[in-house]
């Protein structure tokens, strides 16, 4: 029996209020209106940003169901969607591509104006939500909203993929792993035979390793204090790996003296002030390139001498690797079946959507590196 135009009872993870659990819900979802997606969620994985949400260093209105980095089948769709069609398989966007903004037609940008990441709103685009438990309205997530068993999402913010592609590792496409991966190949375009320092190995961090090692980086240096992460960053591509606890002096003094004076491309990858300034100061000061991965806390400030950028380094940062979603994913799915990188290394644990809070526990224990949840 057709589910299409009718309003769908299902799961959810509802998060009622910061600093608390997760809570498995009954909830209620709209039919999509013009121009929007319903899908069927597969697989979603479980993100730092996510948990940013749960500690308050992300503002979100609440209550709010999060979830960004997942991969589902559309059920059913608004009025005017052209692009995809019940049955595809699909990854939701929480970085959308309108194809018409100012961002949209910059040939290197891709932080598209119809986004709800800068001034979260916590609705699709018409300003509401399709999501009510308890007869109560619950907010969106970055306009994706992936932690429950249906989801709407606007139609500039869903790509279909190959019908061919394994939804429960692909997944890692709609966030981490492209994130990781194209802020090596394409935000800080990491040359053949450079240098690069990675800080953070998580799932992230790890994707930028893949990024520099299929960039032709001569040596990859991945810095952590967990040194459970060290194998697996090295069987990613990383040739060094250095805990900065075993030095008497900043890190970025040791990886200066490590590499004539400062890498090539640092990259960090955690989120921390601290740790952003030391990525920048361990690029070489006249020709380095430093990235900003990890999303910083709310309203904090860096300040920085501007000695450091003066004599030619470069400090940049992107959402998602740069890509233009809509553009971008369906090639890179296409670039993982066609085996030319890895995401299986990524993911560590594979829990049922209910043991979601069991999967938060894992990220923040640093017991994991990606786990996914299916439904």
């Amino acid at each position: 029996m057709s589910t299409a135009g009718k309003v769908i009872k299902c799961k959810a993870a509802v998060l009622w209020e910061p600093h608390k659990p997760f809570s498995i819900e009954d909830i209620e979802v709209a039919p999509p209106k013009a121009h929007e997606v319903r899908i069927k969620m597969v697989a979603t994985g479980v993100c730092r940003s996510d948990d940013h949400v749960v500690s308050g260093s992300m503002v979100s209105p609440f209550p709010v169901i999060v979830g960004h980095e997942g991969a589902g089948i559309v059920e059913s769709v608004g009025e005017g969607v052209t692009s995809v069609k019940p049955g595809d398989k699909v990854i939701p966007l929480f970085s959308p591509q309108c194809g018409k903004c100012r961002v949209c037609k910059h040939p290197e940008s891709n932080f598209c104006t119809k986004n709800d990441l800068k001034k979260p709103q916590g609705t699709l685009l018409d300003g509401t939500s399709r999501f009510t438990c308890k007869e109560k309205p619950i907010h969106n997530f970055l306009g994706t909203s992936t932690f429950s068993q249906y989801t709407v999402v606007d139609e500039i913010a869903v790509a279909k993929i190959d019908d061919a592609s394994p939804l429960e590792k692909v997944c890692l496409i709609g966030c981490g792993f492209t994130t990781g991966y194209g802020s090596a190949v394409k935000v800080a375009k990491v040359t053949p035979g450079s240098t690069c320092a990675v800080f953070g190995l998580g799932g992230v961090g790890l994707s930028v390793i893949i990024g520099c090692k299929t960039a032709g980086a001569a040596r990859i240096i991945a810095v952590d204090i967990n040194k459970d992460k060290f194998a697996k960053a090295k069987q990613l591509g990383a040739t060094e790996c250095i805990n900065p606890q075993d030095y008497n002096k900043p890190i970025e003094e040791v990886l200066q003296e490590m590499t004539d004076g400062g890498v090539d491309f640092s990259f960090e990858v955690i989120g921390r002030l601290d740790t952003m300034n030391s990525a920048l100061v361990s690029c070489h000061a006249a020709c380095g390139v430093s990235v900003i991965v990890g999303v910083p806390p709310n309203a904090k400030t860096l300040p920085v001498n501007p000695m450091l950028l003066l004599l030619g380094r470069t400090w940049k940062g992107a959402i998602f690797g740069g890509f233009k979603s809509k553009d971008a994913v369906p090639k890179l799915v296409a670039d993982f079946m066609a085996k030319k990188f890895p995401l299986e290394p990524l993911i560590t644990h594979v829990l049922p959507f209910e043991k979601i809070n069991e999967g938060f526990d894992l990220l923040r224990a640093g017991k994991s590196i990606r786990t996914v949840l299916t439904f």
